[in-house]
């Protein structure tokens, strides 16, 4: 009896896609994205603000890409991604078409279709990739999770009217209930 094989996806059925559809690749399997809600998009909004202006207040180097931005994490055929916000420090990672490589920091605003997603496959995901910070952005729960790879320090929990420590700048901290 031959085993059943899964299909694996590339990059190429990523941009086959009909107008207007979405997904993610991650090791080959095909993540289809819901459109997001208001919250979703009033959170990517507020954090691409603060975000930029203090870059730009500190002559930053770095750049804030909010989604839809394609990340091509590994630079292979089987893993593209779109985060809600991307902070890209290497100008040399990015093309044309976005990302090569990881990003520094990634945030990701959670929905009830992309839990599962965000809180275990992106997670190891962008771990592996050499993401340096990562953030998991709970609107239903009002929590967030930081996750600093580099050295683990200001890892934790975080409720949206607590002040948020960023890892990758020394002097910059977000409180969620703020941007809302």
């Amino acid at each position: 009896m031959a085993l059943h094989q899964e299909r694996v996806f590339t990059i190429e059925d990523i941009y086959a896609l009909p107008d207007g559809q979405r997904a993610e690749l991650i090791d080959g399997k095909l993540y289809m994205m819901a459109p997001p809600v208001r919250i979703h998009q009033k959170l990517v909004s507020q954090f691409t603000k603060v975000i930029g202006s203090y870059i730009d207040q500190n002559h930053g180097g770095c750049e804030v890409y909010p989604a839809p931005f394609a990340v091509f994490l590994n630079e292979d055929n089987w893993n593209y991604v779109e985060p809600d916000l991307s902070i890209i420090c290497d100008k040399s990672k990015l093309t044309e078409k976005g990302c090569n490589g990881a990003p520094d920091w990634i945030i990701e605003i959670v929905s009830p279709s992309t839990q599962q997603v965000d809180y275990g496959i992106k997670l190891f995901k962008y771990r592996t990739a050499g993401v340096r910070e990562y953030w998991i952005v709970n609107p239903k729960t009002n929590i967030i999770n930081v996750f600093d790879f580099e050295c683990e320090q200001a890892s934790g929990q975080y409720r949206f009217d607590e002040t948020i420590p960023v890892c990758i700048y020394d002097t910059l901290s977000v409180r969620i209930s703020d941007l809302l």
